[in-house]
């Protein structure tokens, strides 16, 4: 891996919370809902914003 400078590192940072956050919000939505169409359609969206943040934290 290259090195990263530090505005990379910003940019990366600052991405890896705004996922983290969707992922949050996605969690907690499902975990709200009663229909399990919903539910399962809020989790799939946590899953997905989950594999963007791993992804993105592997080029750290």
């Amino acid at each position: 891996m290259s090195n990263l400078t530090s505005k990379e590192l910003t940019g990366l940072e600052d991405l890896l919370s705004k996922e983290s956050l969707l992922i949050k919000k996605f969690q907690i939505l499902a975990e709200t809902t009663n229909d399990a169409q919903v539910k399962d359609q809020l989790n799939c969206i946590a899953n997905k914003h989950q594999n963007h943040y791993n992804t993105l934290f592997s080029q750290l």
